[in-house]
């Protein structure tokens, strides 16, 4: 049986090309740094190598790469940021595989990028030209696959943000109107890796895979909606570029605590330059032609779990923001006023002294977990952390303050709304 190792194999492609490699009879093993992740892709991979790639030396990926036939590069990052480095994955990396392939019978099949280009505007770009230039320069035998945006049932990165920009209630924004984009099925990247994998193209080909047609951005987003099942909107509101720049920017600062967010800068900058490819070297290396939106779309779901998943993709930051927003709220005032704060406890017959532990413990266990769960890394921790210290103090006013359960504002009874907040973030906070 033939062997095939795909590298990023529960990402969106990875996941997609393990399944179609399976299928074609090949045993699969998938490499990530994620054990966890790993195990929630069934179907991908008979066995999986849990390692960061980066990290891997030339010496361990020789070891590594003995008996496969077919190695797959699907592993990449969109931008730096916590736990990525786009020179140590795209290029460092693959520099590191390729010697250590080096006289190994094997075909090392790259998923890079449509645009990519040592004088791009992006980093993305820049990098997945040089892994590409390292492999084309010193394999021995390969072929590159570029792919323009992909769109697939799972919902992660674009495709997620193209749901929650459809999903918009009432509105549909209009934005980047000049920019032109292609698309391409998922499964019609992995067939091409497929025949990529069984020879079916020679070595030394570098093909985009993309749709013959382009549409506008706010076109797509509107093809989109109509996907959904969604009514039309009642207002198409133009967004300025400026205003989505500032947003790319707050993003960006959200990718340093973990939040891998599609609004990110460069996300926005090559939608911005326009994402298109020419299928013409893909149909001239004996490929199958790529499927245009419309087929794409038809052959997608457009099920209730979408518009859930859109609706709810918009509302988890805002969730999250609330959340953080109040707690670092109530911990500040709460340590800025203390005599106020201890004074209800105050009231109930403890000490002063106890009082004031209280308040200060309380006001700054308030801010840790409003600064937690802004982080991607402690986000799920933190929400629950929100809904445990929730019940003691509404268990501990059962004993010091019984009175505030019956003040006319409800301050107790106010918590459960917060508890149920923290509670949605928690069951909506997924890993990839």
């Amino acid at each position: 049986m033939r062997r095939a190792l795909v590298l990023g194999g529960y990402g969106l492609i990875g996941s997609a090309c393990g399944r179609a490699l399976a299928r074609a009879g090949f045993e699969v093993t998938g490499l990530g740094r994620s054990a966890f992740a790993a195990a929630r892709c069934p179907g991908v991979a008979r066995h999986w190598i849990v390692r960061d790639m980066p990290s891997i030396g030339v010496d361990e990926w020789r070891a590594i790469l003995q008996g496969f036939d077919v190695v797959v590069n699907a592993a990449g990052a969109l931008q730096d940021g916590a736990g990525d480095d786009l020179s140590a994955i795209h290029v460092t990396a693959i520099d590191r595989l390729v010697a250590g392939a080096d006289g190994l019978p094997l075909r090392i099949v790259q998923v890079s990028a449509a645009g990519v280009a040592t004088d791009a505007a992006t980093a993305f770009f820049r990098t997945k030209a040089r892994g590409d230039a390292i492999i084309s320069a010193r394999a021995r035998d390969w072929v590159i696959l570029r792919p323009v945006l992909v769109l697939s049932p799972e919902a992660w990165g674009g495709t997620a943000l193209l749901r929650a920009a459809a999903a918009l209630p009432w509105v549909l924004p209009v934005v980047l109107p000049q920019a032109q984009v292609q698309t391409v099925h998922v499964e019609d990247v992995a067939a091409a890796v497929v025949l990529a994998a069984t020879g079916g193209v020679a070595s030394g080909t570098i093909a985009d895979l993309t749709e013959p047609g382009t549409q506008s951005f706010p076109d797509l987003v509107a093809r989109v909606r109509d996907w959904l099942g969604l009514p039309a909107p009642r207002i198409c509101l133009a967004v300025p570029q400026a205003f989505v720049m500032l947003v790319a920017k707050g993003a960006d600062l959200l990718g340093r605590l973990g939040w891998r967010s599609p609004l990110r800068s460069t996300a926005i900058k090559a939608l911005s330059d326009g994402i298109r490819g020419d299928p013409c070297a893909w149909m001239q290396a004996g490929g199958a032609p790529c499927r245009p939106l419309a087929a794409t779309l038809a052959a997608l779901p457009a099920t209730r779990q979408e518009r859930l998943f859109a609706r709810a993709y918009l509302a988890l930051p805002l969730c999250i923001a609330t959340l953080s927003l109040f707690w670092l709220v109530s911990g500040l005032i709460g340590l800025a006023r203390p005599g106020a704060a201890g004074a209800v406890l105050t009231v109930g017959g403890m000490t002063p002294g106890t009082a004031m532990l209280i308040v200060a413990a309380g006001g700054v266990a308030d801010i840790g977990l409003g600064l937690a769960i802004l982080a991607r890394r402690w986000c799920r921790t933190a929400a629950f952390g929100m809904i445990v210290l929730s019940a003691a103090y509404l268990a501990g006013s059962l004993i010091a303050a019984p009175s505030l359960w019956l003040d006319p504002l409800g301050p107790m009874v106010k918590v459960l709304p917060g508890m149920a907040l923290a509670a949605l973030v928690a069951l909506l906070v997924e890993a990839r």
